[in-house]
Order: structure tokens, then sequence, then C-alpha cells
């Protein structure tokens, strides 16, 4: 299959626009994180979230790209595109991850400074994989599976619903498939009511495993049987709702307190399992009316996977900085919080324009 059989399929842009939206408050829910006192009082309470919907799209997209594709295409030329629009942005999370590690020596992270550099290099290789590390290469003290780039980790549980579904899951009938997803929402259901969320996943051990593959399970296989029973129709404004219902979600503040866990857990359960793919419906179902709303949503499209995998080496300069000096408040910090925002932003602009686009050129070439 060469690579413009894809692009004679439509495109939604919508859904570009909208994956743009939540990496945008993923970065936001990382730069409050450091100023609560615990999960209870996050500003951007479930902003993690976000994480959820981009597994949800991407189900709903290599449904509608792929599904159709494989009676001319290989199990090993699907994992050949996955791997070059994935992998370029890996290698470079991980290497800015690297070169800003000694830098963010702080009291949050004391064994920095002590970690050999052969050490850091055997873990900045590793990454290079997205294979997670083993906890004795904690080399920053938080138990993350890639303690260079924290976001890491959903790009390895991601790998493993594109693995599942090129082997096994694509072959589905609608019917195995719906009985699938409903069994993985009733799983999510119950890790977040018994819980009281859906966060974690980014550590190398038997129960943050099994949350990652709960979280990714439903949401990304919801997504692919989406993308098989749903019927767009015309929607107008379709950007602006999808944005405004996203945006209300995950900044919704926590719900239930300490005290009624359960509360929160059905809140993100509802979140996911019926609100998520209504957005991606709303969003695939969208018309486009103007230019303007055309390129914002291309360029939040462009930039969101980018900037999910470079801003969180310089979220760690941030926490770093509010670490080493205790007592920081949101009016003092929140300049310094714009300040990594648009670098973030600028950053990921850059990084696909001059590394990400050309990357994926050459390696389209190369395996061909």
């Amino acid at each position: 299959m060469n690579n413009n059989e894809l692009a004679t399929k439509p495109h939604y842009p919508i859904l570009d626009g909208i994956r743009g939206v939540a990496a945008i408050i993923v970065v936001t829910f990382h730069l409050a994180e450091p100023l609560s006192t615990s999960h209870l009082d996050n500003l951007v309470n479930h902003g993690y979230l976000a994480v959820d919907l981009f597994f949800l799209l991407s189900g709903f997209v290599i449904g509608y790209a792929y599904d159709d594709r494989w009676p001319k295409m290989t199990v090993g030329g699907f994992f050949k595109r996955r791997i070059e629009r994935l992998q370029p942005m890996v290698v470079l999370g991980m290497t800015l991850g690297a070169i800003g590690f000694y830098f963010t020596d702080s009291t949050l992270w004391p064994l920095i400074h002590t970690v050999p550099v052969w050490k850091m290099l055997l873990v900045m290789l590793i990454g290079y994989t997205i294979l997670p590390v083993p906890l004795s290469f904690d080399i920053r003290g938080w138990e993350e599976m890639h303690p260079l780039n924290s976001v890491g980790w959903s790009l390895f549980f991601e790998y493993i619903a594109n693995i599942l579904y090129a082997v096994w899951i694509r072959k589905f009938s609608k019917t195995a498939l719906s009985i699938l997803v409903g069994i993985a929402a009733i799983a999510l259901a119950h890790l977040a009511i018994t819980k009281g969320d859906v966060g974690g996943g980014w550590t190398l051990n038997t129960e943050q495993v099994r949350i990652g593959l709960t979280r990714t399970m439903y949401p990304f296989f919801a997504g692919l049987l989406l993308s098989r029973v749903a019927k767009p129709t015309q929607i107008k404004n379709a950007f602006f709702w999808c944005s405004l219902l996203l945006a209300i979600v995950l900044y919704m503040p926590r719900i239930g307190g300490e005290g009624n866990i359960w509360m929160n857990g059905i809140y993100e359960s509802v979140c996911i399992i019926v609100v998520f793919p209504l957005i991606v419906y709303l969003g695939a179902s969208g018309v486009m009316h103007t230019q303007k709303e055309s390129r914002i949503c291309k360029f939040l499209g462009d930039i969101s996977y980018p900037l999910y995998l470079v801003h969180y080496p310089l979220v760690y300069f941030y926490v770093a900085w509010i670490s080493n000096h205790k007592g920081v408040t949101i009016a003092q910090a929140w300049p310094y919080a714009l300040l990594i925002l648009t670098g973030a932003i600028g950053l990921a602009y850059a990084a696909l324009k001059w590394y990400d686009e050309p990357v994926r050129k050459w390696l389209r070439k190369k395996l061909a």
C-alpha cells in the first residue's frame, strides 16, 4: 500500500483541532499540579483524562484509516507506518529530557546529581524504543517508566493497543468488538469507582500496568467501534461546542472529596465511556464554515502530538523551580507557567517543521 491511498479519504479536521485543545489542557494540568497540595485540589483537576480522549481518538482514526486497507496491507506494513508516525517525536522527547536532566536538580529529586552519565544515557536509549525501564533505573525518583519524559508511558500503551488491533482485534465483527468494548467499559468503571479516579499507568509494576491497560482498552477500542458504526451527520459550530464541552469536563473540580471517592469515579467513568465518544462523534460530524476555523484546527492538530511529547521536559524545570522556592503562590507562579506553556507550543511547532516532518518524510522513503 502506498501513502497516497490513505490520502484519498476525507479528513476530519475538527478531530485534529480537538486533539490540539486536549494537548494544551494537558500542559495546563501539569503546570497546575505542583501548586496543589494533593490530587483533590488541582486547579485543572481532571486534565489527565485528556490521555483517555487521545486513546479514543487514536482508535477512531486508526479504524477509519486502516480497517478497509487490510486486503492490500501486511501487519508489517501497518507497523512501519505507526513507527514512522510515532517514533521520531518519541526520540526527540527523550533527548530533550536527557539534555535537561542534570539541570533540574532540586530538593524534590535529590538523587539526580548522583546519577552517572552512562546510566542516564542508557535510560535515554531504552526510552527511544518506548519500552519501559524497570524501577532499578528510576533515575529521577518518581517511579516513572520513562524518567526522562514522563508522558512516554501513554505511548507504550498506545503501541500495545496498536499491536492488539493489527494482529487480532481488527478481525472482530461488530458484535464481537461491541462485547469487548462492553467488558472494557465495566473494567474501567470498576477501576474508577473503587480507586476514585483513573489516574495512573506510568510505573512498571503490576498495579500500575493494570491501570494503564484498563485506561487504554476501553477508549481505544470504543474509538475503533465508533469508526465502524457511526454515521456522521452535518453539525454546525462543532469545533466550538466540542472544545467547550471538553474544557468543562477537564477543568471540572474534584467531586466528592476524600470521603466519597466513588462519586469522582462515577464522574470519570461517565466522561470516558459516554462524553468522550459523544465529543468524537460530534467532531467527526462537524462542518467547517470559514478558512480561519480550518487554519486553527490544522494548527492545533499539527502541534498536538509534538506538544504532548516536548512539554514535559520543560515542565521538569518549572517543577524544580517551585520545589526550590517553598510557598510559591499561584499569583507568583502564573507568569512562569504561561512562559512554559507558550514556550512549549513554540517548541512543538519548531519540532514539527524542522524535525518531525523532515524525519518522517525520510523514514517514509526508507521504509517504503
